[in-house]
């Protein structure tokens, strides 16, 4: 008999959400993408987390696709809220850490060029972006700000004739040492409104540093950037972005791109844990025949389909041009708790065995923590959601 929701295009996906809201090409691409991640992708990320390092023919793997403008798909699908977040739920599920190199680019940079840069940058660089020809990365995180990075936010931005001068730090930068350009944010110093730049990694000023001993997305390499009186020409200030209103509008964009990878890592989790309790037998047959394993998988399938549901909805709203904070943070912070539930089950179904990377729930397990606290920790998520219910914001 067939396991339960398992398609041809994306896995698990029980209520066949995408051949209700995806075309025969955009699932064709995302089938692609599949068997690609299958075949070149998973059997290396056992080593690749525990080595934190991201193996190279990743991308190698990848690029080739055209994920950000398949073939055959017209350019207003590729471009939608929904195929992107397809694309990021499959990308998840093979691994956390794969999903948000590849939203780096796709997402964060992407959104960043898209909604802040004018008419003209964003047309000479978009084909540059889509082919990695340009590899950026987004920076907007600090040592000392995060949840409070709207007032906090402390790198500036001082006008020198037609250039700028950048001074600050940012922390958590994913793929920076990889990346050509960093859209950095920064505070201009005479209006104290904030900006955005586009700086190169080799610009002199800049200094790297890896961050080391993380316990989740350890193949993804996130820096802390220094700048040091880094010269930035005007033509490469995002000429769209004037106020922290206009970073807030990049970011309502892209919060949904997060709850599709804490839905996709759920699949991931669950086919991992499916895998494991029909091989492993203990009193003469396969786990996978008790009936308290098989309620732990039942729920892992519920949290699953529901989270998926939430995520269909909010792209099919944010595709319609309905971009709310509180149905992006509601959807982020609900499939993330989502997420956390989840993969403790899948760990769980696995036993001892569950903290082994050659079966792949561990990875899961641990990445659910990463995607719980970035782009919106739960509890302020939560208080976007409470103030849209209640009227009254609890932020202090």
């Amino acid at each position: 008999m067939a396991k339960i929701g398992v398609g041809e295009t994306i896995g698990i996906d029980p209520y066949g959400f995408a051949a209700s809201h995806l075309s025969v090409k955009a699932r064709a691409a995302l089938s692609e993408l599949r068997a690609t991640l299958d075949r070149d992708v998973r059997p290396v990320m056992a080593e690749a987390w525990e080595s934190a390092t991201m193996p190279p023919g990743v991308l190698r793997a990848l690029i080739p696709l055209n994920l950000m403008q398949p073939d055959g798909v017209d350019d207003a699908e590729a471009s939608s809220c929904m195929f992107s977040g397809f694309r990021n739920y499959v990308l998840a599920c093979t691994d956390v850490s794969v999903a948000t190199l590849y939203n780096a680019q796709s997402g964060l940079f992407r959104t960043t060029l898209r909604l802040g840069g004018s008419a003209a940058q964003w047309a000479d660089l978009d084909p540059c972006v889509r082919s990695f020809e340009t590899a950026g990365t987004f920076a907007l995180t600090e040592p000392e700000h995060g949840s409070d990075i709207a007032g906090g936010l402390a790198t500036t931005a001082r006008r020198a004739g037609a250039d700028w001068i950048l001074d600050g730090e940012k922390r958590w930068i994913g793929a920076a040492d990889t990346a050509d350009v960093f859209a950095v944010f920064a505070r201009d110093s005479d209006d104290g409104h904030v900006k955005a730049f586009l700086v190169p990694r080799e610009a002199s000023g800049i200094t790297l540093h890896t961050m080391r001993g993380k316990a989740s997305l350890r193949p993804m390499r996130n820096s802390v950037i220094t700048l040091e009186r880094v010269r930035v020409s005007d033509t490469d200030r995002l000429h769209n972005v004037n106020s922290w209103r206009d970073v807030a509008r990049i970011l309502r964009a892209m919060r949904s791109d997060v709850a599709w990878i804490a839905t996709g890592l759920q699949a991931g989790a669950l086919e991992a844990a499916v895998r494991y309790v029909t091989e492993r037998e203990q009193f003469g047959r396969p786990i996978g025949g008790f009936q308290l394993v098989q309620e732990k998988l039942a729920r892992m399938l519920g949290n699953l389909t529901a989270s998926l549901g939430m995520v269909v909805q909010l792209s099919a709203h944010q595709d319609a041009g309905d971009f709310s904070d509180e149905n992006s943070a509601l959807a982020k912070m609900h499939t993330a708790r989502m997420a956390r539930e989840t993969v403790a089950l899948g760990r769980e179904v696995a036993g001892g065995n569950g903290i082994l990377l050659e079966h792949d729930v561990a990875r899961f397990f641990a990445d659910a923590e990463a995607v719980y606290s970035y782009e919106g920790t739960h509890d302020i998520n939560s208080l976007i959601v409470g103030r849209a219910l209640t009227g009254t914001s609890a932020f202090l």
